[in-house]
Parts: C-alpha cells; sequence; structure tokens
C-alpha cells in the first residue's frame, strides 16, 4: 500500500468510513481498492427474519456475487476488531460512461436509460428463484399492473422534478424523439 484517502460518500452512507487505497505491483501498476463501512441493512426493521446474522461487509458481498454477472476478484468483507465496524472491499472503477451533459444530448440519453434499466432487470432476476417469484405473484395481472402504475407514476414525477429544474435553471425542457412521439 502506497497511499490512503479518505473519501466523502452518498446520502445512503453518509456518516460511514469509507476510503480509497493506493497499492502498486512491483512493475508498477497501480490498484485502487475502496474499503467502505457496511451497517445493517434497512430492510432488517421489517422482521427479524430479515436480519442477517455475521459480518456485514459478507452480507454486502454475498448480494454483489449474487447480482453481478462477473464478480470483482478483490470483493471481500473484514472487520476492525478494536472498533466493531465491519467493511466491504472493491476495487475501485471509473464507472463514468462520461459528462451527463454529453449523454443527455440527443438519443444517447434514451438509450443509455434503456441500458441501465436492462442492466438492474437482470441483475434483480439473478437474485431471487423464478419459480418462487412466479409461485408468488401467481397468473393474475396484478402485479403486472401494479409495476406499471408505479413505472408511470414515477415517470410523471420524474418529468415534474425535470420541468422545476428546468424552470429554476431558467432554460427550455429537452426531449428525445422518443419521448416526443409518446
Amino acid at each position: 500500500m502506497k497511499d490512503l484517502a479518505f473519501k466523502a460518500v452518498g446520502v445512503g452512507s453518509v456518516g460511514t468510513f469509507c476510503c480509497v487505497a493506493l497499492f502498486m505491483t512491483d512493475d508498477n501498476e497501480p490498484l485502487f481498492l475502496q474499503v467502505k463501512q457496511a451497517q445493517r441493512s434497512v430492510l432488517e426493521r421489517l422482521g427479524g427474519k430479515l436480519a442477517y446474522k455475521g459480518n456485514q461487509g459478507r452480507r454486502v458481498v454475498e448480494g454483489q456475487q449474487m447480482m453481478q454477472a462477473a464478480s470483482d476478484i478483490f470483493l471481500g468483507a473484514t472487520q476492525d476488531d478494536a472498533t466493531g465496524r465491519q467493511f466491504y472491499v472493491r476495487t475501485l472503477k471509473n464507472r463514468r460512461l462520461g459528462a451527463v451533459s454529453e449523454i443527455s444530448e440527443g438519443e444517447a440519453l434514451s438509450d443509455y436509460a434503456q441500458l441501465c434499466g436492462r442492466t438492474l432487470a437482470r441483475a434483480h432476476a439473478r437474485s431471487g428463484d423464478p419459480a418462487a417469484i412466479a409461485g408468488y405473484t401467481g397468473k393474475s395481472d396484478a402485479l403486472d399492473d401494479a409495476i406499471a402504475s408505479f413505472a408511470t407514476a414515477y415517470a410523471d414525477q420524474t418529468s415534474a422534478d425535470h420541468a422545476a429544474l428546468v424552470k429554476a435553471k431558467g432554460t427550455k425542457p429537452t426531449a428525445t424523439k422518443k419521448a416526443k412521439a409518446a
């Protein structure tokens, strides 16, 4: 390890410990690892059956391994015995595809949103037992209707939020060709 930097984390992780460590190989190649504190899942509040008994970093690792098509070889869990804090470790990657302004131009935003949706759906499909899910949802259209209703309400809220942002910024709203056609 050559260097360590503490990292300010996002909304869901405010107040948790997170750092990035720089390791160098013998042939001077860099490896960046992120060490992030893992806390209990918010789902545990829903009932005792959802409580994970064990290292919370291991819980995160198991979830990521379940949902990822190809897992990070450095993905793992550890604990600081002095503080009792539990962590997961992963390779730090630059996942940005470009500036948001570049993605939002033309058809790129719509294509990017579709790619994100497919990727998220695939990951979630890998996380459950399809037969059990099918048995739970049954043969009626109730779940399909509920998901469609939620998606429509979410899209409406997103449009309203975007309009408010545009108004606050003082510019005209933009839309993709597909959105205009709908």
